[in-house]
């Protein structure tokens, strides 16, 4: 018998346990897709009402003459037609790929051919998607067929913006009879046939191959000590922290609160955690973190990994002490203290008041005064370190980079004579003279006025009732009087508020009064959600890039902006991380003086990418959503724009628009003035701009982050993916789309519109009972 000619197909040589490379064209099997439909997508879809018009044009013109250029030239005419993305982000293109076949291609799909292709994929095939389509477009599909690679037309990128010019090979259309002829659910193509029908050679069909998985660029760069230092030996964080006692002060914040949590699932060897908590009128430091752990989403990990043994986890690895940072000796009971004395071998101080611009008395006892308490605490114990957590914005008003040096009695407008101490106790006799005013008969006289002609006191107030009303007055004059005094002073010294000023301070005074101990300050920039600990996408309260966000999420367009200042975010797991880091560091006495945990330097992403990528989080939640409300929000991408245009189109100029009809119509006879709601929400806004100007608008800094990046990278090998630092790793298109804006959603925007958040269960342990805690070693 003669040898058969045979050749097994795709389908056999897989059933046979081969693994083949299969290309499978889309076009007729699974799609009936055109090279226009997708392009004239993503051109309605620009960012600015202007380039969606001017795009458009481009697309008709393309399409009046589309029959004369694929006549002659299917190849030049696939090139034509995408020239009109010319100035189109990749973050963009990513996004509105994603969507186009979510909600556009997903429906068309013809299943007999997506049944085959998923056959191929489970018998362990090579499975190659050929498309005429752009790869924004064919990776979604690839992933939801299970599909690795594929080979699509790709778009050349200049800094993330597109240049309109396709990369070789171009993938050209089908014939012009194709439809007809190829209209078949297996789209099996041989490799020679493909490349002669797409008329690009072999090899290039093969390099073409790209992977479905959206690719994000992690930067590496190796790790130089300069000054003559020599490497540090490898250390471990497990070995560094195994039995040390650790106190942290600030549990209650959002960064403490995470820190401890990830603490506790990460280092299960560590001694003992003593928590300083400050009684709050009745109810005590023990309650106070009871509360936390029965309520606070941070602690589900511990207890999904511990179940009804948390208890017995928390009652030997943590020991609450009632105390006050801003009294001498930490307010800490005397037995309680000496025994800290003796055993502690770390302080983490995360505590501090971070309202911009608070009253100056609550800010400087919070971020200054305290830390001046701490420092005497560290000096009396046996060999305790200290590690202070300060913020990257004590910078102020400066440009350029921000290098990792502590300066003592650093103002940001340097001035020469400028001494921390002395302006420290210039603002307390500030404060001393604000509060003796408030008593004084001017003063009192005025408070007596606004009493009486307030609107809604009752006619010839007198007796008791006046004194309350006046003592009311006078804690609400003296507040904003401390609060406008503070920031003045700020301001004049070169910082953009009140919480910059005194934490800059503090570090001036550790500087002086901590010389000769082993203190670290870390300063982390803006402080954002969680990308895995204690899970992904965890935030808390109303911080700094919330209300911003929540802004743009609105019809509100146009944000005053320089586009190429970075705005220096960093999720609050990486700065966990490298606190973790640095405590390890500070207890082997291998540390630096100075740590800033950033991005701007090692991970840059610029105002005019941040907007955008704000904007696509929120088209990617509007568009999921139902109703006119959600159609009309997907369409109002915000922008930067000038302060000078902002000011012309934008809050301001529509706040004068309103306070001109306001006055138009005062003199007809209504109960209530129109827009005044109108005028009232204008003025917040342009309030909460001024507010973020320093960060959106003003002082491009870049800080650098040196000396983490050589901590981690001193790290043995094994302890790099627990303990690692990795902020350059982060894609920020996913960050900010899938987890930054989602989280916000979750836990932020409720609190601004005054909606609760949403109801959890209570959190119970041991016999269904809930978690009780203990002070100073107590019954859990």
């Amino acid at each position: 018998m003669e040898p058969s000619n045979h050749k097994p197909s795709a389908s056999s040589s897989v059933l046979a346990g081969v693994s083949p490379t299969v290309f499978w064209r889309v076009e007729g099997s699974l799609l009936d897709l055109t090279v226009v439909q997708p392009v004239a997508f993503f051109t309605w879809n620009a960012q600015t009402f202007t380039e969606r018009i001017r795009r458009r044009g481009l697309i008709f013109l393309m399409a009046g003459l589309r029959p004369f250029l694929y006549s002659t030239n299917r190849k030049f005419a696939t090139r034509v037609v995408h020239t009109a993305l010319r100035g189109v982000t990749r973050d963009r293109l990513d996004l509105l790929g994603e969507e186009y076949f979510q909600y556009r291609l997903k429906p068309q799909l013809k299943s007999h051919g997506v049944r085959r292709v998923q056959e191929l994929v489970r018998a362990g095939a090579e499975v190659v998607l050929v498309s005429q389509g752009l790869e924004h477009v064919m990776k979604p599909l690839a992933l939801h067929l299970g599909v690795k690679r594929v080979v699509a037309n790709r778009l050349e990128f200049r800094d993330g913006v597109a240049t309109g010019r396709l990369l070789e090979p171009v993938i050209r259309p089908r014939g012009a009879f194709a439809r007809i002829q190829e209209q078949s659910p297996d789209g099996r193509r041989a490799p020679k046939t493909l490349a002669r029908q797409l008329d690009i050679t072999l090899e290039d069909l093969k390099a073409a191959v790209i992977g479905s998985e959206r690719q994000s660029m992690a930067l590496e760069r190796p790790i130089v000590h300069f000054e003559g230092r020599k490497q540090a030996a490898k250390f471990s964080v497990q070995r560094a922290l195994a039995g040390r006692h650790v106190m942290l002060i600030g549990v209650t914040g959002f960064i403490g609160k995470v820190w401890l949590a990830n603490t506790l699932m990460d280092l299960p060897t560590i001694g003992r955690i003593y928590l300083l908590i400050r009684r709050q009128k009745s109810n005590p430091a023990q309650r106070r973190f009871e509360k936390v752990v029965e309520e606070s989403p941070v602690f589900d990990p511990l207890f999904e990994k511990y179940g009804l043994d948390l208890g017995a986890y928390l009652r030997d690895k943590v020991e609450v002490v009632e105390g006050d940072v801003t009294q001498t000796g930490l307010g800490l009971d005397e037995e309680v203290g000496q025994r800290l004395h003796r055993n502690l071998d770390l302080i983490v101080n995360s505590s501090g008041l971070t309202d911009f611009n608070p009253d100056l008395r609550d800010a400087l006892s919070t971020n200054t005064d305290a830390v001046m308490n701490i420092l005497e605490f560290v000096r009396g114990t046996d060999h305790s370190g200290l590690l202070h957590l300060s913020t990257c914005y004590v910078a102020g008003e400066r440009d350029g980079r921000v290098t990792e040096k502590l300066i003592p009695n650093y103002t940001p407008h340097r001035l020469p004579d400028f001494d921390a101490e002395e302006e420290l106790l210039a603002l307390h006799e500030l404060i001393a003279k604000a509060e003796a005013q408030a008593e004084g008969e001017e003063v009192m006289a005025d408070l007596i006025s606004q009493s009486l002609s307030k609107e809604h006191a009752a006619k010839g107030l007198q007796g008791a009732a006046l004194e309350n009303q006046i003592r009311k007055n006078r804690i609400r004059w003296l507040k904003t009087y401390l609060m406008d005094a503070g920031t003045q002073r700020a301001k004049e010294l070169g910082w953009p508020n009140t919480y910059t000023l005194t934490k800059s301070l503090a570090e001036s005074l550790i500087v002086k009064h901590g010389a000769g101990l082993p203190i670290a300050v870390v300063r982390p920039a803006i402080v954002e959600t969680s990308v895995a600990k204690p899970f992904l996408g965890w935030n808390e309260g109303i911080n700094t890039s919330a209300s911003l966000s929540y802004l743009l999420g609105t019809y509100f367009r146009q944000l005053p902006t320089n586009e190429s200042k970075r705005l220096d975010i960093i999720p609050v797991d990486e700065v966990c991380a490298g606190m973790t880091l640095i405590a390890a560091a500070i207890v082997e006495r291998r540390h630096d003086e100075l740590y800033q945990l950033a991005t701007s330097v090692t991970n840059p992403c610029d105002m005019g990418r941040s907007i955008e990528l704000t904007s696509l989080g929120h088209r990617k939640h509007y568009r999921a959503q139902e109703g006119l409300e959600s159609w009309l929000r997907l369409r109002f991408d915000a922008i930067p724009v000038s302060k000078t245009r902002y000011q012309r189109m934008s809050a301001p100029a529509q706040r004068a628009i309103v306070k001109s009809i306001q006055r138009i119509m005062s003199p007809l006879p209504l109960k209530k003035t129109p827009l005044v709601k109108a005028e009232r929400n204008l003025e917040r806004l342009e309030k909460l701009i001024e507010l973020f100007e320093p960060f959106i608008l003003f002082n491009e800094h870049d800080f650098a982050a040196d000396n983490i990046e050589k901590l981690s990278h001193a790290l043995v090998e094994e302890e790099r993916g627990e303990f690692g630092y990795k902020a350059r790793c982060l894609d920020w298109w996913d960050y900010w789309i899938n987890v930054h804006i989602p989280a916000l959603r979750r836990w932020t925007y409720p609190l601004i519109e005054g909606r609760p958040l949403e109801a959890r269960p209570a959190r119970s342990l041991m016999n269904g009972e809930t978690v009780k805690t203990g002070t100073n070693g107590g019954a859990w």
